[in-house]
């Protein structure tokens, strides 16, 4: 990890991670807790076990808040307080819906990105009095639908966070072995494009592996670059 300037305005400095390192340290920050909570690691992460785990790094999460007051389409509410462990909000509407676990279970996973991973810039540049006192939000970051999964880089703040729930749910190595025992066993190299039909197959394995919705399959595969918009070519065991 690197500063670099933040062209928001936000800070005067932003972190910069590759996704490798956010990889790599998403899957040693689960693996860690699950041997210390279960004394082994297995996935699908429950949101039992997320629960767990934001509650030791937050002062407080709500998981049925009205969040109303924020917009329409916000669906998480990370609160920072510098000195303070923040405090992070979860919109009832995903909390009380029994078919959106899986968006419940990432929006939790995006929000510990910002908590476990952001919080600290607080600490080091808190906002001033002026500042809050022009924008009481100043210290707060609002997730919308739309970005928990796949914002654009310029909100590197929202992308970060929305690769580090991917991560979290679905580390890097666990997939790696599902996909390469697919591939393996269907004789494919390469990019697989998504809507083919061993992309598909892929998709659909992630889900049932991780517990999460197709979109979030889709995308965290896209951004490994094991799925893009068409399959590179003939497998490796089909080449003359």
């Amino acid at each position: 990890m690197r500063y670099v300037a933040d062209r928001s305005g936000r800070f005067t400095q932003r972190p910069h991670y590759e996704p490798k390192e956010l990889d790599r340290e998403c899957e040693a920050i689960v693996s860690a807790f699950l041997r210390e909570r279960h004394g082994s690691v297995a996935y699908p992460l429950t949101t039992d076990d997320l629960t767990v785990l934001i509650e030791r790094d937050t002062e407080s999460l709500d998981q049925y808040a009205d969040l109303s007051a924020y917009g329409r389409f916000v669906e998480g509410v990370t609160q920072f307080q510098p000195g303070r462990k923040p405090k992070v909000l979860i919109s009832e509407t995903l909390s009380t819906a029994d078919n959106r676990q899986n968006r419940l279970r990432m929006t939790l996973a995006h929000e510990y990105g910002h908590v476990r991973f952001h919080a600290p810039l607080w600490d080091l540049e808190p906002p001033g009095a002026d500042l809050l006192k022009a924008n009481p939000r100043a210290n707060t970051q609002v997730c919308f639908r739309n970005n928990i999964l796949d914002a654009a880089q310029t909100d590197w703040m929202e992308w970060q966070a929305g690769y580090i729930g991917g991560a979290l749910l679905m580390p890097v190595s666990r997939v790696r072995a599902l996909v390469r025992e697919y591939c393996e066993s269907q004789n494919l190299f390469g990019v697989i494009g998504q809507d083919d039909l061993h992309g598909r197959a892929l998709i659909e394995n992630i889900v049932a592996g991780f517990a999460v919705s197709s979109d979030a399959a889709r995308i965290r595969l896209i951004k490994l670059g094991i799925l893009g918009a068409a399959s590179a070519g003939p497998s490796l065991f089909n080449i003359a």
